[in-house]
């Protein structure tokens, strides 16, 4: 079992150099080359592979290409063009509601604020954050998902459960200047070495600052469980 640095601002700066390191190029892994395309591409990275996210998004943004086209495509239609993404038939609503409030309320441009995405249909701040970091360059929060989810708690860095609470700790002791990049860090060491299932403990670049180290560690912190 590894030992976390203490206060939690220390064992954050150490995981961050540490990963900056390990991952030199790490950025956003969804294909897109505009604003519209960014939004879309991440309500339909929820709960699916960026890897089918962007097989699927080589159609699909040859097919559609402004807010009135996917606002007036028929439901059908669109679900068909994405069935292989997870929760298609509710995503294709989204994007059709989404797109629609875009070209009617927003004069056809994706808003650059959190409280006027996270008002369009299947928007929430993972998403909206995403958007205003990636499309606008505004960092105004961190995202969090399924694998800064899982890290932070493991590597002892919180113990909140939810996102949403996650992001509030998380934000009080991560470098503003680190917001975006600790994201990127988090998902990209997530995926190579510290998966959900097997994570390769022997192999971590944070095996030694890690709680949940399963080397005489007992209990993967992240889920509460015992390895």
């Amino acid at each position: 079992m590894g030992t976390p640095l203490d206060p939690r601002e220390e064992q954050v700066a150490e995981v961050l150099d540490r990963l900056y390191e390990e991952y030199p190029d790490s950025t956003i892994s969804l294909n897109y080359s505009n604003r519209l395309e960014l939004l879309i591409a991440v309500i339909l990275s929820a709960q699916c592979t960026d890897e089918r996210v962007n097989a699927v998004c080589a159609d699909l943004f040859e097919t559609y290409e402004t807010p009135e086209e996917y606002a007036n495509a028929p439901q059908e239609e669109l679900a068909e063009a994405i069935n292989s993404i997870t929760y298609y038939n509710n995503k294709a609503k989204y994007i059709r509601s989404a797109c629609a409030d875009i070209a009617e309320e927003h004069d056809g441009e994706v808003p650059d604020t959190m409280s006027e995405l996270t008002d369009l249909a299947g928007v929430g701040r993972k998403t909206a954050n995403v958007v205003l970091q990636h499309g606008h360059d505004v960092v105004e929060g961190i995202v969090v998902d399924t694998h800064v989810q899982r890290l932070t708690r493991r590597l002892g860095i919180t113990e909140e459960e939810r996102p949403e609470a996650i992001e509030r700790d998380l934000l009080d002791i991560v470098p503003e200047s680190d917001w975006q990049q600790f994201t990127h860090l988090m998902i990209d060491h997530g995926r190579a070495t510290c998966t959900a299932i097997n994570p390769d403990c022997a192999d971590c670049v944070l095996a030694d600052l890690c709680p949940s180290e399963k080397g005489d560690g007992d209990v993967d912190l992240a889920s509460g469980e015992a390895w």
